[in-house]
């Protein structure tokens, strides 16, 4: 393939997926701006994750179930988590439930689309390879930050211990799925995909229930009704 056609098809779903999940936003569309830089975030965070990652594997080894939910999903999510609740938690852009979740999403999906583009630069990627990339690690990200920013957002509008507790789950949940798919796609030689295609089902099943939960909670949703009958 032609290099441009490769980074094309490397960067495409990471940018399509945000778009999705930003039109998702139903009360209260976020600035493309701050969405953006966002999403770039998840570009700088990739090199800090690699070198972290290279320097526990040589400390610990690559015990396949340290190496997914430790150094692999660990690692990535425990990153990604700590951007999302450093810049992004007490901006005053964050203001309904569903914000968490588009800020997740963005950042995870930053990453995944450099992670992308590493993979088809570094191994001479088929557009074959690259659409199956495009359907299991890139809206695997998504779908773990989906979860991520649900549980920032339950957190963000929760008084006393449940916000605590949410905050923990924002970590501890995507960082499970991650692990369990990172476990399969190492350990799986063959037929992993009859292991795959059930858990990616069941959480884009998920995901969109998180979706829809979390625009039914948004403070903006009767002054949008209210609006639409004047």
């Amino acid at each position: 393939m032609p290099l441009l056609s490769v980074l094309t098809a490397a960067i495409a779903p990471g940018i399509a997926l945000l778009v999705y999940f930003y039109l998702k936003d139903r009360y209260d569309s976020e600035p493309v701006s701050m969405v953006v830089k966002i999403f770039l975030l998840g570009f700088l965070i990739v090199l800090p994750i690699m070198i972290i990652q290279h320097g526990i594997q040589l400390w610990l080894g690559d015990n396949p179930y340290l190496f997914s939910f430790g150094i692999s999903a660990g690692v990535e999510e425990a990153v990604k988590w700590f951007v999302i609740y450093h810049i992004v938690y007490n901006h005053t852009e964050f203001d309904e439930p569903y914000d968490g979740i588009l800020y997740a999403v963005a950042v995870s999906l930053g990453f995944a689309t450099v992670e992308n583009v590493l993979y088809a630069w570094y191994s001479h990627a088929t557009f074959g390879s690259l659409l199956i990339r495009a359907l299991l690690p890139v809206s695997g990200h998504a779908l773990f930050g989906v979860m991520m920013g649900y549980y920032f957002g339950k957190a963000k509008f929760s008084e006393g211990n449940r916000k605590s507790r949410y905050l923990i789950y924002s970590l501890v949940i995507p960082l499970f799925w991650h692990g369990i798919y990172d476990f399969i796609m190492l350990t799986v030689k063959t037929y992993w995909i009859w292991y795959i295609v059930p858990i990616m089902v069941y959480l884009w099943y998920r995901g969109m229930m998180n979706v829809q939960s979390a625009n039914a909670r948004s403070p903006f949703r009767l002054l949008k009704r209210e609006e639409i009958k004047d």
